[in-house]
């Protein structure tokens, strides 16, 4: 059996890809070369790495492009007391229902910006290295 999915019309992806990226260049000024690499590697489903100075939009660029497309965004502060349940998620004990219930951490975002992920200790890297590779998840032994 084969499934395939439908590719959307050429013409109108086109469109709105400009759409999104006039979108996103009235917010982030001068930087039409780094906005489409960044809506390329969001079609592409890809991750994006972006060094630069302080205070030259990195985080509003994330932002503008989370809006633009009406998804979810969140920023971790990578430090060295971060955990990894941080970025996961964790299972917390609910007295009311007398089970535990999984709170979600910051990778369950659409959009997600790591902001000095060298800071963190190696367990919380990797935590968030799992999730990017892998595409999956694991709190509390389960996936």
């Amino acid at each position: 059996m084969e499934v395939r999915e439908k590719l959307p019309d050429p013409q109108a992806f086109a469109a709105r890809f400009r759409e999104i990226e006039e979108n996103v260049e009235r917010v982030v000024r001068g930087k039409h070369r780094e906005i489409r690499l960044a809506l390329v590697a969001l079609v592409a489903e890809g991750h994006l790495l972006i060094e630069d100075v302080p205070g030259v939009g990195k985080t509003m660029l994330a932002k503008s492009i989370a809006r633009s497309i009406d998804c979810s965004f969140r920023r971790i502060q990578f430090t060295p007391d971060l955990l990894p349940t941080d970025v996961t998620g964790v299972n917390v004990f609910s007295q009311e229902t007398g089970d535990f219930e999984f709170k979600p951490g910051a990778i369950f975002a659409n959009i997600v910006l790591g902001d000095e992920i060298n800071r963190a200790s190696p367990k919380t890297q990797s935590a968030l290295l799992e999730c990017m590779e892998e595409r999956q998840v694991t709190v509390d032994t389960e996936t």
